[in-house]
């Protein structure tokens, strides 16, 4: 089940084949949802569910759907599957759902969902396709959760919405920075990534 080909399926969009940072896709999600870690949280377990339960519909479906019209199927089964993940997130996790508000339902429009419905699993079985899926969402939530790290931690002063600076440092006159809030620093710190995964990737310099 874990041949060589299947880990590197697994494994390479974690590091060397990474989604968000080195093919640039599902950036708008680390614009939208890295404020806090939390809510990156549940939209990376969202984004991975969604990723590897629609991999594994479309690849056992691969061989009866029409060419002609299989963009329209994969939104089907995405939005579908996006409808069950929104209503789950409502009935159990109220307060993040309303803080994600409408970009839950955005996941449909996620470049790495169609990305890897049309060049992997509409060309491979299903346990290849959820592999590639799960890596793919881990993947994503690396970068992201990464982000909202940085973001949350030099922003609020908090991690999980818990205060992990202490009340010293800011009668000493520490203020948090209240840039890392604002959307343009999720792009600097995934930049920051990226850079880091160049210096450490040397062959993928150009």
């Amino acid at each position: 089940m874990l041949s060589e080909k299947n880990k590197e399926i697994f494994l390479g969009p974690i590091s060397k084949n990474n989604p968000v940072i080195v093919q640039v896709l599902g950036i708008c999600s680390a614009l939208a949802v890295t404020a806090q870690m939390m809510p990156a949280l549940v939209m990376s377990l969202s984004l991975t569910a969604v990723l590897a339960f629609a991999n594994v519909i479309i690849s056992l479906m691969r061989n009866i759907i029409p060419n002609r019209i299989r963009i329209i199927v994969q939104l089907v089964v995405v939005a579908a599957l996006v409808i069950i993940v929104d209503q789950v997130l409502k009935a159990f996790a109220f307060e993040v759902s309303k803080q994600l508000s409408v970009f839950v339902g955005l996941i449909i429009t996620n470049c790495i969902l169609m990305g890897r419905l049309e060049a992997f699993a509409l060309g491979n079985k299903p346990w290849p396709s959820f592999l590639d899926g799960i890596g793919n969402g881990i993947g994503y939530s690396v970068i992201l959760l990464i982000i909202a790290f940085f973001r949350e931690f030099f922003g609020s002063g908090t991690v999980f919405g818990i205060q992990v600076i202490p009340d010293a440092f800011y009668e000493w006159g520490y203020a948090n920075n209240g840039l890392f809030i604002l959307p343009p620093m999720a792009l600097i710190v995934a930049g920051c990534i990226i850079w880091i995964h160049r210096i450490k990737n040397p062959d993928m310099q150009e």
